[in-house]
């Protein structure tokens, strides 16, 4: 007997889910609009396109970037394969033309893989729509888990804060693997939590949602080690709290979940050994302690809105006993354990990759808020921390494209 599709509704909630995203997008489409193309962008369209078009490396590297010791692979694959669609879009399209006609006669543009820059077109959006892409499906995933575990209310907090973070569209225009990192982190835990939820139930269950947790730390591990390995380790901690009868089967899961996160990085390095040794002695995974980071991002003037909601929802938690449960809890322990993290071979935020955790937790603690007997003070703090907050990111959006 064949198993029906699941039916998709799209109700009020996802149509103005959707308008909240499509707020976004135009938020970042002027920051894009208005910035020139930098030498970053040029160094990550060019060792993404060679990683895709594999052309002859300098001797002994993976691309002419290096071998990109503690700085994953990624951000620079995700950069450029537009670049290489459109190049083999335009060899596509020559070839049908007649041999008199053709532009590239060689077969390849100016017989360079970099040096082709000139044949295409739209570079500026082609690099950073990308990432723009990654930084909407976040932003979907955030409303998604939070309107799951909190209502409408909780779910529409978390992603008007989401939407309106300047942090957040700063790293949504430009390639890097921050925003990548934060996709796959906020992904690998709820995925985490999914997979000790489903072993609950009948074993067929299990897989997709085990497969899913493996993409997920295998695309996390290629944006950022560190990321993966926080995520590993809370992955187990919250699967071994949530998978109660079934806890001994935890470990032989996250054992088949590295092996293939191993196995989707061995294949982001082209199935080369040599450089994909340098994952283990590049030193990505390196770390210490450091406030300086969350520190300036909760004092800057265009996240204190942020900051002040953040500080009630702490205060509830600690307060108001109804708040203080595994769906508010949870982002709050990621939240802690990764504001005071700096790495210190590579330069990157985990203060960064903590903000969808922030904003699922605030979205909780208000949720829970609403519903009591101070709920017409506590929808005042709300749209005016909304109004607040969207008012300053959109005041600071031209300085964004700096």
């Amino acid at each position: 007997m064949s198993r029906k599709l699941p039916s998709i509704h799209i109700g009020r909630p996802q149509q103005l889910a959707a308008l909240l995203l499509l707020v976004f997008l135009c938020e970042c489409l002027f920051v894009v609009s208005r910035q020139s193309l930098s030498a970053d962008d040029y160094r990550y369209a060019r060792c993404g396109r060679e990683m895709w078009e594999r052309p002859s490396p300098l001797a002994g590297y993976f691309t002419t970037c290096g071998n990109l010791n503690g700085d994953g692979t990624f951000a620079y694959r995700v950069a450029g394969l537009p670049l290489t669609t459109q190049r083999l879009f335009l060899l596509g399209t020559d070839l049908l033309r007649k041999p008199e006609n053709r532009l590239y006669t060689s077969g390849t543009l100016n017989g360079s893989t970099w040096e082709a820059r000139h044949e295409l077109v739209d570079v500026k959006y082609l690099l950073h729509l990308p990432f723009l892409f990654f930084a909407l499906w976040l932003g979907g995933g955030v409303w998604w888990v939070s309107r799951r575990l909190f209502g409408n209310e909780g779910g529409f907090l978390a992603l008007g804060l989401y939407v309106f973070c300047p942090a957040i569209v700063r790293n949504a225009v430009t390639p890097n693997n921050e925003v990548l990192a934060m996709w796959g982190l906020y992904g690998l835990v709820y995925a985490a939590m999914g997979v000790a939820h489903a072993m609950q139930g009948p074993r067929h269950k299990w897989r997709p949602r085990i497969v899913l947790l493996t993409v997920a730390l295998g695309l996390t591990a290629a944006a950022h080690l560190l990321a993966a390995g926080i995520g590993f380790c809370a992955a187990f901690f919250f699967m071994f709290y949530l998978a109660e009868r079934r806890r001994s089967y935890v470990m032989q899961i996250l054992v088949y979940a590295a092996l293939g996160a191993l196995a989707i990085v061995f294949a982001s390095y082209s199935f080369r050994p040599a450089p994909f040794s340098y994952v283990f002695t590049g030193g990505g995974a390196r770390f210490w302690f450091s406030l300086e980071g969350a520190r300036h991002f909760l004092t800057s003037p265009e996240n204190l809105p942020l900051s002040a909601g953040a500080a009630v929802a702490l205060f509830l938690w600690i307060m108001v006993r109804r708040s203080r449960y595994f769906g508010n809890t949870a982002p709050l322990l990621m939240i802690l354990v990764l504001s005071p993290l700096i790495t210190t071979q590579t330069i990157s935020r985990p203060w960064l990759w903590a903000l969808p955790f922030l904003f699922t937790f605030i979205g909780g603690v208000f949720a829970d808020a609403l519903e009591t007997k101070h709920r017409r003070l506590f929808l005042a703090v709300t749209g005016l921390l909304l109004i607040t907050q969207a008012s300053l990111c959109l005041v600071s959006l031209p300085a964004l494209a700096r």
